[in-house]
């Protein structure tokens, strides 16, 4: 799924972008916005794969706006100015809409953020498994996990929060725990629930079938119970 937000102040035009995404198949309209300003809050605070922006907007132009937001989501423009194109192209923008613009180049251009996105996140899939780190996107950057510093990894749908030793807070990367479990090494890490993934080597204290990690319990799941038994037989004094 491919999450997506809408700029543009002009209200007919939000509403035509905005309903293009929802009856799209494999779009989210996370939000729409006819300020530029409210949506870099909303980015601040979210994480968002594609955004449509229109680029004459009072406050922020649409090319200002993507400036801002370098390195971030995936952009394309919509406009009625064609004279803005070479600029769109030196920001490297997806795709540059003129309006009025149908569905079919609507569709057009998300297949060509489709790609980009795709080619992006197998990029970070392929990079090769090993005794000692992962690489995860997070916040829209790219930061090495080593595996002796995570205590458990929680799985929610389409993210996971991996969390750290001494890191108050968790880190959140869009991915699955499945893709996750499948690049760690099974002589560290064991799956003790549908919804978590435990460092055996940070574990210090069992609590009733539940795995304390300070203040947090994690539970060990039925189908887990046998596997996770086995190691406990086998590291038991």
């Amino acid at each position: 799924m491919i999450t997506v937000i809408a700029i543009d102040d002009e209200p007919l035009a939000l509403q035509l972008v905005s309903g293009y995404i929802e009856k799209t198949p494999g779009l989210q309209l996370a939000g729409k916005f006819d300020n530029p300003l409210d949506a870099s809050d909303f980015l601040s605070g979210n994480q968002i794969d594609l955004v449509f922006v229109d680029i004459q907007m009072p406050d922020l132009s649409g090319i200002e706006f993507t400036r801002l937001i370098e390195k971030g989501p995936k952009v394309i423009f919509t406009t009625a100015f064609a004279k803005y194109a070479l600029e769109g192209y030196k920001l490297d923008v997806v795709d540059y809409l003129l309006k009025p613009f149908s569905y079919d180049e609507f569709l057009a251009a998300v297949q060509k953020a489709r790609n980009l996105i795709s080619l992006e996140q197998n990029a970070l899939h392929k990079i090769e498994s090993n005794e000692e780190f992962l690489f995860l996107k997070s916040d829209y950057k790219i930061r090495r996990i080593n595996f002796n510093d995570i205590l458990y990894i929680e799985g929610l749908k389409d993210y996971v929060k991996v969390y750290i030793k001494n890191d108050p807070k968790p880190i959140l990367s869009i991915s699955t725990l499945k893709l996750i479990e499948s690049k760690l090494p099974e002589s560290k890490f064991m799956r003790v629930h549908r919804s978590f993934i435990v460092n055996l080597n940070r574990i210090e204290t069992i609590d009733r079938s539940r795995i304390v990690f300070g203040k947090e319990y994690i539970p060990v799941g039925d189908q887990y119970k046998e596997k996770f038994q086995e190691f406990l037989d086998r590291n038991f004094l």
